[in-house]
């Protein structure tokens, strides 16, 4: 069965949607994800989320965060361990990481915090003022109507 779908056709008869078929084709490639590491996506209300990542064993300068136009990737490099330790048996992940989230439009990374082998990262959805929705007061004139563009109006010269 195929899974894939050809989105050429209507990039072709469509202008400015590029970006989101861009994710519609990531979407449908199926990355070899093993899970690590794991994470959370929590709405704290309505414009304001949190995402944490369980990462233990990782210092908080062995962690990037790097916010760019809808995407944050959250990477990890541990740093060389020290060659006295020889492990029996190594249970807690500590490999190098890169973990990659689509962020919608007006979402803005805010702070970073790390306690307890957890990276908590808050998002913000921030809607600029042109984009609200805003509310037009009617006026009332009981003046005549004013036309717009009328060829027979009035002016100065025509009188």
């Amino acid at each position: 069965m195929r899974t894939d779908f050809d989105f050429s056709p209507y990039r072709r008869s469509t202008v400015g949607f590029d970006h989101l078929f861009d994710l519609l084709e990531k979407g449908q490639r199926s990355e070899t994800s093993d899970g690590y590491p794991a994470f959370d996506i929590v709405r704290e209300a309505d414009d304001r989320f949190r995402i944490t990542l369980a990462v233990p064993g990782f210092k908080p300068d062995e962690i990037e965060i790097v916010a760019q136009q809808n995407q944050l990737t959250v990477s990890g490099k541990p740093a060389e361990e020290d060659a006295k330790s020889t492990y029996l048996h190594r249970g807690i992940a500590r490999r190098a990481f890169e973990r990659r989230f689509q962020l919608a439009d007006y979402i803005e990374v805010g702070a970073a915090s790390f306690a307890d082998g957890l990276l908590a990262i808050e998002l913000n959805r921030v809607i600029p003022e042109a984009m609200k929705p805003r509310k037009i007061e009617i006026g009332s004139n009981a003046a005549e109507p004013r036309r717009i563009g009328s060829s027979r109006e009035k002016t100065p010269e025509n009188a």
